[in-house]
């Protein structure tokens, strides 16, 4: 049975190791990324997360995703998903001990689009979203 396209939210750890194939990233997620017929979506968050972590010296590997974020997304075909004020409050509201910010907008926005998201993080399946990894 085949299966139509799917819209799918990466988690920015899935963005990063997929633009820099890292093997962290299973072939089997690697695949369905990799599907034509699905739709990758990236948040802003990411894209903040990023930023944040170049600026601090945390993530010195992405200094230039982090200036061309942008383009990046375009060579991939990777649509980016801004942050809405529903994002906002759900992502604010939400309950639960996960205090990370940008995982908790992530997961306000696969719930408010209704994505599954890609993620190793294991504390997303607290929120009732399918997450694959």
């Amino acid at each position: 049975m085949a299966i139509g396209p799917v819209r799918l939210l990466l988690d920015t750890h899935a963005l990063l190791w997929w633009l820099s194939d890292d093997p962290a990233l299973p072939r089997s997620v690697r695949r369905v990324i990799a599907r034509e017929t699905n739709h990758i979506v990236v948040s802003a968050a990411s894209a903040w997360e990023i930023a944040t972590k170049v600026r601090l010296g945390k993530l010195d590997s992405a200094t230039e995703l982090a200036h061309d974020f942008t383009a990046y997304l375009a060579r991939e075909s990777f649509e980016s998903l801004s942050v809405s004020v529903e994002h906002g409050i759900r992502a604010g509201l939400l309950p639960g001990p996960h205090q990370d910010p940008f995982d908790r907008m992530l997961i306000a926005q696969a719930q408010a689009e209704k994505l599954p998201i890609v993620s190793n993080e294991k504390a997303f399946d607290y929120y009732g979203i399918r997450r694959i990894w």
